[in-house]
């Protein structure tokens, strides 16, 4: 009896997209909850430890720029399979780094898999969604959002109970690698989109997916929302130990606020997007970003900026969901070079964020780290106009 049928559960084809999506997260969210011990552990400063975290971004770019070909070799569920496992097992190596520099080096392997189970998981959203005939792409990334979410409760209540970022971290590799084995051990890829000989021929040909000029219009839809996704995951905890000097538990929490509201919107998002339209539904979300970010920018309270990082997870929710999907739908090129071109380009974003955002927190201080990207609101305001589908 093959492994794919000895062990694991017996799961639908959305819902094991679902499951994909929640332990992707679940693999290295457990990180950031305890960045602000990991910081001081390592005597450095926020521009320092920006530096560090760009190892995954590193990779996470090589990867989804040249993995195409050694994806489609393997095959995704060996990817699901053995890079799950291996991003928690490097985040909790980088747990133990006594420098940026050890924290780069072993983040950038983790970032190698990121970019390959990226790649698997939004792919298979979309043939799934394709195959069903209506939508699930924001539902997917909602269960992404539930993994960070669980991965930033844990990682507070373990520090509220002394565990150590290193042995916390080694439980998360553990719990990983038991949910992937039951829950992606029968997993079982949808078929392709039905795609020309031309199209699977280019889709083969290019290693890198250069975006076009409506590609570029998206990235600038989803800049904002990108840029302060990443600056509430890397940085809301090392917020609030700085701004209000809170416990470990409202550290986390605080890491946990946004994801949580970013599960509930993108779990319900599919049904306003059908209702009122992707270009509506992202500017309104663009106005609740912005009252976010002024909120945790100028909060004078914990309350204050737990409500502002909560907005920030509204806000955040579904506007690179819906980009995902109008670069599929479009139809000057194949959709999986236009997702290609998407999700690299945007990734710069996540390149150049954490050691920008760092910079300013270290000399500006930490609110400016979020106040930094209200200009930004404007432009992916304007560039919504390219999510209608």
């Amino acid at each position: 009896m093959s492994v794919r049928h000895a062990f694991g559960l017996k799961l639908s084809g959305a819902q094991r997209v679902y499951a994909a999506f929640f332990l992707y997260a679940l693999a290295f969210g457990g990180l950031y909850p305890r960045l602000a011990e990991i910081q001081q552990s390592m005597g450095v400063g926020e521009g320092a430890l920006g530096f560090g975290l760009i190892g995954t971004a590193t990779g996470t770019l090589i990867s989804l720029t040249l993995g195409g070909p050694w994806i489609e070799r393997v095959g995704p569920r060996s990817v699901l399979l053995a890079c799950l496992p291996a991003v928690a097992v490097f985040y909790a190596l980088a747990a133990l780094a006594n420098s940026p520099v050890q924290m780069f080096l072993v983040l950038l392997p983790a970032g190698l898999c990121i970019g390959a189970v990226e790649q698997v998981v939004n792919l298979e959203a979309d043939r799934v969604e394709h195959a069903l005939g209506r939508r699930i792409m924001n539902r997917s990334h909602a269960f992404w959002s539930m993994g960070f979410a669980s991965a930033g409760l844990l990682g507070g209540l373990a520090a509220q109970l002394g565990l150590s970022p290193q042995v916390h971290l080694l439980c998360m590799v553990l719990l990983v690698v038991l949910a992937v084995l039951s829950c992606l051990g029968r997993f079982q890829a949808a078929p392709h989109r039905p795609a020309s000989e031309s199209q699977i021929e280019a889709e083969k040909s290019v290693k890198f997916a250069w975006p076009t000029a409506s590609i570029f219009v998206l990235v600038a839809a989803t800049l904002a929302a990108m840029l302060m996704e990443g600056a509430g995951i890397d940085w809301s905890a090392i917020y609030m130990r700085d701004v209000f000097s809170s416990s470990p538990l409202v550290c986390g929490l605080a890491v946990a606020a946004g994801a949580s509201m970013q599960a509930v919107t993108r779990f319900f998002a599919d049904q306003f997007v059908e209702r009122f339209q992707p270009v509506k539904v992202a500017r309104s979300l663009i106005l609740i970003l912005s009252g976010g970010v002024c909120l945790v920018t100028w909060a004078i309270s914990q309350e204050m900026a737990l409500l502002g990082f909560a907005l920030m997870g509204v806000g955040t929710s579904a506007i690179f969901p819906l980009a995902m999907s109008a670069a599929a739908q479009r139809t000057d090129r194949p959709a999986a070079l236009n997702v290609a071109a998407l999700a690299q380009t945007s990734f710069v974003i996540f390149l150049l964020g954490p050691p920008l955002l760092g910079w300013v927190a270290e000399n500006f201080g930490i609110r400016a780290t979020f106040g930094l990207s209200l200009p930004l609101m404007a432009l992916s305001y304007w560039a919504a106009k390219a999510l209608k589908n």
